[in-house]
């Protein structure tokens, strides 16, 4: 398995407070299948390959929510910039067995994160195909501390997409305010980019924190917001078009959400 470029997303996971009914509603809405991991946790594989992992909640007080990892290969050195940057750190590094180690953060807006520094384990061996993690994407109300923090923290070089035009799943809506990140290193832009950041709006209710929306590609968007609801979970955002295909926002049967993302028919 090829490593992961320094800070690209490179693993997400869910924590469900009911892991089989998880495997059930994601084997049948993505085609996955699973194999134990150490203790309550699953590896979800699409194809064979490593997509995801689904994890029974330990603290009932803890989000039931998908959560974003971000490939580093100095960890400590990331969580030192972190909280220079002005985030906070929630786990300090720990390894995990011989897979690698891994940490979890907050930026300034309170959007939470993971970081993994691999070993055994490099993170997704698919992507980018249907049943596999797509895109991510922070929504935040201070995009004022937020945008310097991931350029400072991960190295991001960013674009805003009134000055890139469209390409991501961000950049639908009229009015959305949303900027790209590209790993350091390359030419900004919706070619390069492997995430971004948009904005918590008077539209949603004030008490919504801030948060990673991570997205699954899909073979017909449509079809899986349907599965969703035919599964016992709800759609948060009707399929819709956007410059890079057609999505939606759904939410699994315990109140996990997610995006879909169908791309253009080339």
């Amino acid at each position: 398995m090829a490593a992961f470029a320094q800070s690209a997303p490179c693993w997400v996971d869910v924590q469900l407070p009911d892991l089989e009914a998880g495997k059930r509603f994601y084997g049948e809405l993505f085609g996955w299948t699973f194999r134990a991991g150490d203790g309550p946790f699953a590896d979800a594989l699409s194809g064979g390959a490593l997509v995801a992992g689904l994890a029974a909640k330990q603290d009932g007080r803890m989000p039931t929510a998908w959560g974003v990892y971000f490939a580093t290969d100095d960890i400590r050195a990331s969580v030192a910039r972190i909280r220079e940057a002005g985030g906070q750190v929630i786990t300090e590094p720990v390894r995990a067995g011989r897979s690698g180690v891994l940490a979890q953060a907050a930026d300034p807006g309170g959007a939470v994160f993971g970081l993994w520094q691999a070993a055994e384990r490099r993170g997704f061996q698919k992507q980018n195909e249907p049943g596999s993690f797509c895109w991510t994407e922070v929504y935040t109300r201070q995009k004022e501390r937020v945008d310097p923090f991931y350029e400072q923290v991960f190295g991001f070089r960013s674009v805003d997409s009134d000055e890139a035009g469209s390409g991501a799943p961000g950049t639908n809506e009229s009015g959305v305010d949303f900027r790209m990140w590209s790993p350091s290193g390359t030419e900004p832009g919706p070619d390069t980019a492997v995430g971004g950041r948009s904005v918590i709006t008077d539209a949603f209710p004030a008490m919504m924190p801030s948060y990673f929306l991570n997205y699954f590609a899909v073979a017909d968007c449509d079809e899986s917001a349907a599965t969703v609801v035919r599964l016992g979970g709800r759609v948060s955002a009707p399929p819709f078009d956007i410059p890079s295909g057609r999505m939606s926002v759904l939410q699994d049967d315990q109140g996990a959400v997610f995006g879909v993302l169908q791309p253009p028919v080339s």
